[in-house]
């Protein structure tokens, strides 16, 4: 494992040398490669690093224990040797946790994709709930949210709304929310206050580039109509909603939320290479998928994998039985332990597999 380590630090060396050469600076591209790789690093040169610091004063603190001492220092430094053999173990396990196999899709951008499902008026509605929370999610971590379709019901739900997020690490955060969000409450048309139970399905895509995933335009069909909506102003009366009908796989995504044809054009094309791109992952994964029993869920949206229950304000993650009972400040947008425990999940998961291999 130090031997991998000491192999980053040395190329991180390599690479503030390299930052510094003016016939690098000179090169825009090179700059921009060589500050992306550098910063990929600087987690686990840092991390490192403080290891060898505890080390280093853990080494110390030993030999001085082998020294005459008086009982009061005598006790002092074995004080500090239990403090610093703690820090060691704990930078270890995060160490190991950084040489772990990155998502390469983790530093992307994400589309989103919502759906009422079962359940009707309350569904959609439930669905309007969580676009608002990843709004506010994405408000927190200071990203920014781009709807690129919507359609939404009379009473204020969502049938289906379809955005972008775009910010650092989104998609190595909301990669996790993929699924079938379960609500039970009582519905403001429920006269009898009784308790209704309904589903959102919720997908997360990676936003890919152009270059990944490659689109021959003779096998897009590609239609024009009017926007539609609950009325007013949300109507359009030209032909600038399109939708872009991918042939070879019957995907099919429509984009009507710009009052231009091009704008329209352009996001739904960017939905189609988000969903092609996940499809083939799908089938290039699928034999590993159904082996794999994982600590968050197989991914399938079908899965049920969270509930939030109005009257005991409670939510559950079903995947790795984290219940908190904060239902409005995580409606709000406070996902964060709820993400952080999923991401433990998983690393320990992937920690565990690797120790057999060992």
């Amino acid at each position: 494992m130090f031997d991998r380590i000491e192999a980053v630090e040395q190329r991180f060396e390599e690479l503030g040398r390299l930052l510094s050469d003016p016939d690098v600076i000179s090169d825009i591209d090179k700059l921009r490669v060589y500050a992306k790789e550098q910063s990929d690093l600087s987690d686990m040169v840092h991390t490192y690093r403080e290891y060898k610091s505890v080390s280093s004063q853990l080494h110390d603190a030993k030999d001085m224990l082998a020294e005459k001492l008086d009982d009061e220092m005598r006790e002092l430094v074995k004080a500090e040797i239990a403090d610093l053999t703690e820090q060691k173990e704990t930078i270890e396990q995060q160490l190991l946790i950084l040489l772990l196999p990155k998502d390469k899709n983790d530093d992307k951008n994400v589309i989103v994709e919502i759906r009422g499902a079962a359940g009707g008026d309350e569904a959609a509605l439930f669905a309007s709930d969580l676009y608002r929370m990843y709004g506010r999610f994405a408000d927190r971590k200071g990203w920014k949210i781009d709807v690129m379709d919507s359609n939404l019901t009379d009473i204020g739900g969502v049938k289906e709304v379809v955005f972008s997020v775009q910010g650092k690490g989104a998609y190595s955060m909301l990669k996790y929310e993929s699924g079938a969000h379960r609500v039970q409450r009582v519905p403001s048309t429920e006269s009898g206050g009784r308790i209704h139970t309904s589903t959102a399905t919720v997908a997360v895509l990676p936003e890919v580039e152009e270059v990944e995933v490659e689109i021959n335009e003779k096998d897009l069909r590609i239609d024009t109509f009017c926007s539609t909506g609950p009325g007013g102003q949300s109507v359009n009366t030209t032909q600038s909603a399109v939708r872009i009908t991918h042939i070879p796989t019957g995907l099919v995504v429509s984009c009507q939320d710009e009052k231009s044809q091009l704008k329209n054009r352009d996001k739904a094309m960017r939905v189609l290479r988000a969903r092609l791109y996940e499809k083939y992952q799908q089938e290039q994964q699928q034999e590993y998928a159904e082996q794999r029993k994982s600590a968050v869920g197989t991914g399938d949206r079908s899965e049920r994998i969270r509930t939030y229950n109005f009257p005991q304000s409670r939510v559950t993650d079903h995947r790795i039985g984290l219940t908190l009972h904060r239902l409005e400040s995580v409606l709000d947008g406070d996902l964060d332990e709820i993400i952080n425990a999923l991401v433990t999940a998983e690393q320990s998961e992937k920690l565990q597999a690797v120790e057999a291999v060992q």
